[in-house]
């Protein structure tokens, strides 16, 4: 679901996210986008936060936190971080700024929707990125079908990137979500146990350093 009032970039997003294989529904207004959700309970909204009329996206996010459990992404031209906090503390998901990369966008509503619908992923309870199957229930990781041995937080950390495939993740990032948000150790942490897991799976683990900000799995 898709509560965009720009016609221009609600039908780009709804382009891009057709080309994947979704099926995507428009509103214009938060009322609309409301009662649609309502009506036809997508398994995600993309909500603008400068909708027209008495509710933003902000208020939207905040009834459906209430009265819903579907997952939010919050697309908005505000990228100032007290807009940033705001949204995520009345519960979204995910925080996209205009302008903004439609494959990205796409890249984060399935990162979404593998975290909140783990029946989704592939098989049951597994993930896999390229050789590597990662057997969520197990907690076992294989490379053409031979485990390979990780400590808990190796596998934590390799579990968290994949379920984010093709997203680039700051180092913060990592710790807050492997390591817990109220981890305040040294980011380098991230580095170490990044240069063991690619040590164990060598060359089967598509894992990308992109210089200045973090790591991209895929």
């Amino acid at each position: 679901m898709v509560v965009e009032d720009d016609r221009h970039i609600a039908d780009l997003v709804e382009m891009y996210l057709r080309r994947e294989g979704f099926r995507v529904l428009q509103a214009n207004t938060a009322s609309a986008g409301l009662e649609a959700i309502e009506r036809e309970k997508p398994r995600l909204a993309i909500v603008d936060i400068g909708l027209p009329g008495d509710m933003d996206g902000l208020e939207v996010c905040r009834t459906l936190r209430v009265n819903s459990g579907i997952p939010v992404l919050i697309l908005t031209a505000r990228d100032a971080e007290i807009d940033r906090v705001v949204g995520l503390e009345l519960g979204a998901d995910d925080y996209v700024t205009k302008p903004f990369s439609p494959r990205e966008l796409v890249a984060r509503v399935r990162a979404i929707l593998r975290r909140t619908n783990p029946a989704g992923r592939s098989g049951r309870g597994r993930l896999s990125v390229g050789e590597i199957m990662i057997d969520i229930d197990r907690h076992e990781v294989r490379v053409k079908n031979e485990v390979v041995a990780l400590t808990a937080r190796e596998f934590d950390l390799l579990a968290y990137l994949a379920e984010n495939e093709g997203l680039v993740l700051s180092r913060r990032q990592l710790l807050d979500g492997v390591w817990g948000a109220g981890w305040y150790g040294d980011d380098r942490t991230v580095d170490v146990h990044v240069r063991q897991l690619r040590k164990k799976l060598g060359t089967a683990l598509p894992l990308v350093t992109v210089w200045g900000v973090g790591y991209r799995l895929g």
